[in-house]
């Protein structure tokens, strides 16, 4: 029985067994008292070793850190903040730790707990973080089964760049410096595994939209890999995204989905993560308090999740954006790292100004200039039913995240889509199968992408997505 269940138990002087590990041990000649976790919840059972029950030389190996069983009763606890407790009667000792265990009791930084991966889910914080995790991931699984939806294993292994962005990590048998070279001098890839180029996915979306003009609704739920060169605290080379494409829906449907779908999840964590929640609240509040007054939030964690969960997104077109920033005060006093102009790709600090200061509330922005969007993303038309300088592209942006959801009507046309490849540079034929969907019954369809890490930076209040994460994969990090 794990310790969240003993924990529910009334106490009846019932035998039972506790497994788990140490988080400390405290006592006096006569009595020591063991604090055992086994990461299933966040509150620990106390196990109580009378005098002379426990041999002296056992005990002096239960130390923070060991693998323990410890058999006993249950009984009522005089303790604060328990309700039961184990009177032990028989410990075991499955796996000891000296006392070069690291993780000790006593707070660690966040830094440190990094370096310290194949340890750190032994501490509070992070167990309560990845118990949040597993709790949103299930959450999503379930509203996309609830909703009608079929989840399609998208390849992890492509040829194609779903982006555009070439950031991508090749995949390959070749051995290092001993490829084979074409006439002109270039890697023959013809000779490779694959007979081609290959690559680790940044999306699978091209191939989520195959299913989706047949079984109407999909989603796609894996890792995606992305090769750019960057270490901030909101980027990672390998992460999990949520990509669900839909027939038949417009620009419109597709928003109503992304925002009901987050309100969901953020609903189902406030509901199952109560006890982790709070903690990780209190861990905020503790971390703001080195910081300035004006930048601490101005509501708590659980306030801030219920906020979004029940309060409708502000929607406005990227040009209302703009115009919105260019008349704020960052933007007349310079303030602003990175210019506004009509045209640009929005920064992180234009995203947040919009989010944070102006509407105070989620938003999504929607029709973006074409210039700055992926070659898939249907045009608007001009007023001389042309295509015109923008697409029906949509983003979410989150408080203390900026960008959480990226998504668009896709073009279903397939002379525009040509066109537009062409425009690009994309060669039609290396995506000669997705181009073949738009004449054979091409219908109307949108998705979009959710970042899972970030979607839990944002529920956990955690800063770093690299905390977020079991084991973070970024420029010069791929250790465990």
């Amino acid at each position: 029985m794990q310790i969240k269940e003993i924990l529910k138990l009334e106490p009846a002087g019932q035998q039972v067994v506790v497994k788990g590990w140490v988080k400390t041990k405290r006592g006096q000649a006569n009595i020591v008292f063991i604090n055992i976790n086994d990461g299933s919840a966040l509150k620990n059972i106390q196990a109580v070793v009378e005098n002379g029950k426990i041999g002296e030389e056992l005990l002096k190996t239960v130390t923070t850190g060991a693998a323990v069983a410890v058999t006993g009763t249950l009984v009522a606890s005089s303790g604060a903040g328990q309700a039961v407790e184990v009177l032990a009667e028989k410990i075991e000792v499955y796996g000891p730790a000296d006392e070069s265990f690291p993780i000790q009791p006593k707070k660690h930084s966040l830094e440190f707990l990094r370096e310290k991966a194949h340890l750190r889910f032994r501490t509070n914080v992070f167990g309560a973080v990845f118990r949040v995790r597993h709790t949103l991931a299930y959450a999503i699984h379930k509203f996309y089964h609830e909703q009608g939806f079929f989840y399609l294993h998208t390849p992890i292994i492509t040829a194609s760049d779903a982006e555009g962005a070439g950031e991508m990590f090749r995949v390959s048998t070749f051995q290092p410096n001993k490829a084979p070279l074409t006439e002109t001098g270039e890697i023959d890839f013809s000779q490779d595994f694959f007979g081609r180029e290959t690559s680790l996915t940044v999306s699978g979306q091209l191939e989520g939209e195959l299913g989706a003009l047949a079984l109407s609704r999909i989603y796609t739920f894996g890792p995606t890999f992305r090769a750019e060169n960057s270490n901030t605290s909101r980027h990672l080379a390998e992460f999990w995204m949520i990509e669900p494409e839909v027939a038949f829906f417009d620009l419109e449907d597709n928003m109503n989905l992304a925002e009901s779908f987050v309100k969901y999840v953020i609903r189902y964590a406030l509901e199952h993560c109560a006890e982790d929640l709070e903690f990780l609240q209190n861990r905020l509040v503790e971390e703001e308090k080195q910081k300035p007054q004006n930048e601490r939030s101005e509501l708590t964690l659980i306030d801030k999740l219920r906020f979004v969960a029940e309060n409708d997104f502000e929607r406005l077109t990227y040009t209302e954006a703009i115009d919105i920033l260019l008349k704020s005060k960052p933007a007349q006093k310079k303030q602003f790292q990175y210019e506004v102009a009509w045209g640009i790709d929005l920064q992180s600090e234009h995203e947040r100004y919009l989010v944070e200061k102006h509407f105070k509330k989620p938003v999504i922005l929607t029709n973006y200039p074409k210039e700055i969007k992926a070659f898939y993303m249907k045009q608007d038309d001009d007023l001389n039913g042309a295509p015109g300088p923008t697409v029906r592209a949509m983003d979410v942006l989150f408080p203390g995240i900026g960008e959480i959801i990226g998504g668009s009507q896709r073009e279903d046309n397939y002379e525009k889509l040509i066109a537009r490849v062409q425009e690009v540079g994309i060669d039609p034929e290396n995506i000669w199968w997705y181009l073949e969907t738009r004449k054979f019954g091409s219908a109307p369809h949108a998705g979009f992408g959710l970042g899972f890490e970030r979607l839990v930076l944002f529920v956990t209040g955690m800063t770093n997505i690299r905390d977020v994460i079991p084991f973070p994969r970024t420029p010069k990090n791929a250790e465990f």
